[in-house]
């Protein structure tokens, strides 16, 4: 299990500079004016681990298989979005298909760069796109709830449980706030998110530098990590001109390139570490001579639903799951040392996978 994450923003802020960096591809055409990216682009990326790496070491594993993250880069919102301004009603599409949102500001001064509002604000830039998403949310409910008026009345059990949950929404939507500070029951989850709305997606506010400030940030940064802290959101730092610079390097190379602007990573793998915390992801692994393969969780998995990910009768005929916990198969030097030390576990249904176990799952076929 990967995930799906819009790049989304205004025009000129860095998006498709970003995407192309991260999907190290020019598919994503960077020009200096709006709706260059017309057609949403897909990007399907490794998840860079270097637990992953150790693992196929230690096991002498012939393939090494990361898990995927598939990035779309969605055309350049501006105001009106909602109401079919600019290419408005193929964003919001777009957005719908996604599992979160990364609202990429622009954090940078440079005249030779329009900004389609004429100033630099990346806390308004924010602001612009999350009331497009709240008033398309509510022009989508308004009608659903006229449209549900009949099988309430009829009594209706799921239509009735519909009906509580879009006017919870729209009593939030009204007061200006995303649907996604709406407080759901469990009970009401699954029909929750069957609502689709918009504003309920997680959002990762990401801040474009210029190059000699992607280690420090600067002032219009810092506007945005406040705003994101008040939210309960979070935001990571990059400058898409080093993230573009650093995707053609070898390894090497871009290792000593980051080195040199002070930076410890790219910004690559601070965005996916942001985007799994975001969506509360965690990895788990399968070892062998064969292949050293990562698996994409939600946290909070138990182990039948893990093997679900591999195959489905995993998951049908699971009986158990072989577990050694990452740090227990490096310091045992592999399968045979951990054994040996009993560090290999044998867990039932009712465990919960923990973020860089090493499994193998027995089922019945």
């Amino acid at each position: 299990m990967g995930f799906r994450m819009g790049i989304v923003g205004l025009p000129n802020v860095g998006k498709s500079t970003l995407f192309n960096a991260l999907t190290k591809t020019a598919a994503a055409q960077a020009a200096n004016f709006p709706f260059c990216t017309i057609e949403p682009n897909v990007g399907d990326v490794a998840v860079p681990d270097v637990r992953l790496d150790k693992l196929a070491g230690i096991a002498g594993s012939a393939q090494i298989i990361p898990t995927r993250m598939t990035f779309v880069d969605i055309a350049g919102l501006v105001k009106g979005a909602s109401k079919g301004e600019g290419l408005g009603n193929q964003f919001l599409a777009n957005i719908r298909e996604t599992d979160a949102i990364a609202h990429v500001l622009r954090c940078f001064e440079d005249e030779d760069v329009t900004h389609v509002d004429g100033r630099v604000d990346p806390v308004s830039d924010a602001e612009t796109i999350e009331t497009e998403l709240i008033i398309a949310d509510m022009e989508s409910l308004e009608k659903r709830l006229q449209n549900i008026v009949r099988k309430v009345r009829g009594g209706d059990k799921e239509a009735v449980q519909q009906e509580r949950l879009m006017k919870q929404a729209m009593e939030m939507l009204e007061q200006g706030k995303p649907a996604r500070l709406v407080e759901v029951d469990d009970e009401d989850r699954k029909a929750w998110n069957m609502l689709q709305l918009l504003s309920t997606k997680p959002v990762l506010y990401v801040c474009n530098v210029d190059e000699g400030e992607a280690a420090t940030g600067n002032h219009l940064s810092e506007k945005v990590a406040e705003m994101a802290a008040a939210q309960g959101n979070t935001h990571v730092v990059i400058s898409a001109k080093i993230e573009e610079e650093i995707s053609q390097l070898e390894d090497e190379e871009a290792e000593m390139f980051l080195g040199e602007l002070g930076l410890e990573e790219a910004g690559l793998d601070r965005l996916i570490k942001a985007g799994y915390e975001l969506l509360q992801l965690e990895t788990y692994f399968t070892v062998g001579p064969k292949e050293a393969r990562a698996w994409t969780i939600k946290q909070g998995t138990l182990a039948p639903q893990a093997a679900g990910v591999i195959h489905g009768d995993f998951e049908r005929g699971f009986i158990r799951a072989e577990t050694i916990a990452y740090d227990d198969y490096v310091a045992c030097n592999g399968e045979s040392g951990a054994k040996e030390a009993g560090k290999m576990r044998a867990e039932g249904k009712g465990y919960l996978v923990k973020d860089g176990d090493v499994m193998h799952f027995l089922f019945n076929t």
